[in-house]
C-alpha cells in the first residue's frame, strides 16, 4: 500500500526487479515492458529495448518502474484494473523475446487487490 502522501501506483517493482532493470539499462539503453496476455509467453512482463515494441490505443499506461515505461494490452489490463502489479525476479529462462532472457531470471508479475480507499483515488469505484 502507499503511504498516504504517495499517489497509488499502478505498478510497481521489487528491489530485485529494479536491480535486474538496472543492469539491463546499463546493458542495452533505456528499457520498457509490456504485457499482454498473449500467447508465446503467456502474461510474463516483457522487457525489450525502449521503442522496440510498437504500442498504440489498445495498450494502457500502468506507469514506470526502475525508469522504464510499462504498458499492458487494454484486453488484458480489463482483468487486473482493481489489483496493483508487483514485478519481480526468478529464476529461470524468461520470455524467448524478453531481454533478460540470457541472464539465468526472469520477470514474474505478482498482484494484490488494491483497498477501497486506492479503488477510489484510481477512480475504479
Amino acid at each position: 500500500m502507499a503511504r498516504e502522501d504517495e499517489p497509488v501506483r499502478k505498478v510497481v517493482a521489487t528491489d530485485a526487479a529494479l536491480e535486474l532493470i538496472a543492469f539491463l539499462t546499463a546493458k542495452y539503453g533505456p528499457v520498457m515492458f509490456h504485457q499482454s496476455g498473449g500467447c508465446c509467453d503467456g502474461s510474463s512482463p516483457m522487457c525489450y529495448p525502449l521503442g522496440e515494441f510498437m504500442v498504440g490505443d489498445s495498450d494502457v499506461h500502468m506507469g514506470e518502474i526502475g525508469g522504464a515505461p510499462f504498458y499492458m494490452s487494454k484486453a488484458q489490463y480489463e482483468y487486473w484494473k482493481y489489483t496493483q502489479l508487483i514485478i519481480d525476479v526468478v529464476p529461470g529462462r524468461g520470455g524467448m523475446f524478453s531481454l533478460e532472457g540470457p541472464e539465468g531470471k526472469r520477470f514474474l508479475t505478482r498482484s494484490r487487490v488494491f483497498t477501497p480507499e486506492e479503488q477510489r483515488s484510481l477512480k475504479l469505484l
